[in-house]
């Protein structure tokens, strides 16, 4: 049987493939519909095989309610160029609807619903086979509550979904706490929900840069008082390049190094230890007023932004956020 250009067409609208994909498999079997769409979705799955070793860095992040219900579904591809097109978009859509409708409870959940007869991840595979690139779903939050909102930032990159205690809040401030953690990107509600781990690897950063910095204001001293400028001895390629300069000599440069290493190891192992973990309990106050969200101050737009807390905010309009997500794909 000859294939003809009405009969690519249309399995072109069933499948979305190319029309020389849409040529080759309707040429393999023989005119056949039906055999054809699963030649066009195999090849997806030996696609998305050879893309393993792919990485998808782009996509599309979209969000959106149901009720009490709201969710944000990731999809990563490999290029920008994918990640706009609108049959792109559209299967993201299509995901994030049937998550809307179903509300599974994780990404393995939502894997195995179906969409259009096929489940996402098969439908995910279809679209790698119609478009060659790497595919993934990278991300699926939800939140639930008397009252939720969601918002998408320009370019479907970056969402964010909040829920609220109160029903019929006002949709100007719901929607400003939004923007806001879209903007400010805090990592938990305030600081009894911030993750022990979080906290205690922010308090390990503080104390080694603590350590560092104490160590480093040792050896200015030490540096000045051997009458050597810091600034010109602070990194090797500044030695080797202020030697050539002639703003010091060969015999300044190697004492600077004696003196850099020696102060280095001696102040290391003889730092008191009180001082370093109160600076660093200090810095570790301060992450977590500048990332949780209510000790942050509000960027959501309109009259209140940068004037108050978004605790206070909140407590001015008698609401209480119960849960946030935040997804984004190479925003930052």
């Amino acid at each position: 049987m000859a294939v003809t250009m009405a009969d690519i067409q249309h399995l072109r609208k069933m499948t979305g493939a190319g029309m020389m994909d849409c040529k080759n498999a309707l040429n393999e079997c023989g005119g056949d519909y039906d055999t054809a769409v699963e030649i066009i979705r195999k090849k997806g799955q030996a696609v998305a095989a050879k893309r393993e070793d792919r990485e998808a860095s782009e996509g599309c992040v979209l969000a959106a309610t149901n009720n009490d219900f709201a969710a944000i579904v990731a999809v990563k591809c490999e290029t920008d160029f994918v990640a706009k097109g609108e049959e792109f978009i559209g299967m993201v859509r299509k995901i994030l609807n049937v998550a809307l409708e179903n509300k599974p409870q994780s990404t393995e959940e939502l894997n195995e619903l179906a969409v259009e007869g096929r489940k996402v991840q098969e439908l995910i595979t279809d679209r790698i086979g119609i478009t060659g690139e790497k595919m993934e779903l990278g991300a699926y939050e939800y939140v639930k509550g008397s009252t939720v909102t969601s918002y998408i930032h320009p370019g479907n990159k970056l969402a964010t979904i909040v829920a609220f205690a109160e029903k019929d809040a006002e949709y100007e401030t719901i929607h400003g706490i939004a923007l806001h953690i879209a903007a400010m990107s805090p990592v938990a509600i305030d600081e009894n929900a911030v993750p022990q781990n979080v906290k205690d690897s922010e308090l390990a950063v503080a104390i080694e840069k603590t350590k560092m910095e104490l160590v480093a204001k040792e050896v200015e001293v030490a540096l000045k008082k051997a009458g050597i400028n810091p600034a010109h001895v602070d990194s090797e390629d500044h030695i080797k390049s202020n030697i050539v300069k002639g703003w010091i000599t060969e015999e300044e440069a190697a004492k600077a190094r004696e003196i850099k290493a020696t102060v280095t190891e001696e102040k290391s192992a003889n730092l008191p230890e009180q001082k370093v973990n109160s600076i660093a309990a200090g810095r570790l106050a301060k992450f977590l007023k500048e990332y949780t969200l209510l000790e942050q101050k509000y960027e959501g737009g309109g009259d209140e932004a940068g004037k108050v807390t978004v605790k206070e905010l909140l407590a001015k309009k008698d609401l209480t956020v119960t849960g946030f997500k935040r997804v984004n794909l190479n925003v930052e």
